[in-house]
């Protein structure tokens, strides 16, 4: 569990939300969003502690936390920068085009400016301008990368169109691997990362929600070919987040979920995961309100410090 890896960062992103609340303009296709008796201001304080101490968390575990203040009152969706920027080896970072034009909004030049001060950043690709295409590719939500097999895992979906992922993939040296992927009612499944998280040694999935079984088959034989130990995650606890982790680094090696996500893993399942990593689990109730968990909340850096 110790060791350097590429795919788990030491250092991460995190925006600390001041007018959180379950966006209007994403409850159309993200099932995973869910109503909330609390008021307005209850929830937005809510969350704010709830980040906090999840930040608190991660810096307890040893990993490093730039953390942005959000003072707008127009981003309710602002504590998931994982979706409009994502950082890579050799010093590439890319922006995204986003789905709803809240969370275009969330886009901000002062992360990037630190990217480019504190780690060697050799280019910087912006895709935010084919948004006005109708053309969208949400980040490490839409997809999910094993950077070190350098596949770009990716559920079919409006937030992941197919010219812009080939174009992302040649870009940036990632094998796109696309599949239909919906839920037990036959709803296409939003984002990519509510599925499937892939560490160093371990990779969570539900293959079940992939509509075509030679495809199922297809992505668990990459999977295992891949060298990872496959756990499998059953729809009930995708639906729990479950599949919503993230690996990072800290004083080792730990795979960060919510704490929802990690009651509904069976005593099989942590055991296998803590061959690898480490579970520290955040309590993210309100935050998952809005259809994202730990993971959506955490934007890894794959750059080399200065």
């Amino acid at each position: 569990m110790s060791g350097h890896s590429v795919q788990a960062p030491s250092s991460v992103v995190m925006v600390r939300p001041h007018h959180f609340g379950p966006n209007p303009e994403t409850l159309a296709d993200n099932v995973f969003q869910s109503a909330s008796a609390l008021s307005a201001a209850e929830v937005s304080r809510a969350a704010l502690a709830e980040f906090d101490a999840a930040v608190d968390r991660l810096v307890e575990a040893g990993v490093h936390v730039h953390v942005f203040e959000d003072t707008g009152s127009d981003t309710p969706d602002s504590v998931f920068p994982n979706n409009w920027f994502s950082t890579h080896h050799g010093g590439r970072v890319a922006i995204y085009p986003m789905y709803a034009p809240s969370r275009r909004r969330e886009r901000r030049a002062d992360v990037i400016e630190l990217l480019k001060r504190e780690y060697r950043v050799q280019e910087v690709i912006d895709y935010s301008g084919m948004e006005y295409d109708g053309l969208f590719l949400e980040g490490t939500g839409a997809m999910v990368l094993d950077h070190a097999e350098r596949i770009a895992y990716v559920a079919a979906s409006a937030r992941a169109d197919p010219i812009l992922l080939e174009r992302f993939c040649t870009a940036f040296g990632y094998e796109p691997m696309v599949f239909p992927a919906a839920d037990p009612a036959g709803r296409t499944i939003y984002h990519t990362n509510v599925l499937l998280s892939i560490g160093t040694d371990l990779a969570m999935m539900c293959l079940d929600a992939i509509t075509q079984p030679r495809r199922r088959a297809e992505v668990e034989q990459r999977l295992l070919e891949s060298g990872h130990l496959l756990v499998p995650l059953a729809w009930s606890q995708v639906r729990e987040f479950a599949g919503n982790a993230i690996e990072l680094t800290g004083r080792h090696r730990i795979l960060v979920m919510s704490q929802r996500a990690a009651q509904a893993l069976t005593r099989d399942q942590v055991a296998m995961i803590e061959q690898s990593a480490e579970v520290v689990a955040l309590k993210l109730p309100t935050i998952e309100l809005s259809g994202g968990s730990a993971r959506c909340m955490i934007a890894g850096l794959h750059l080399t410090r200065r």
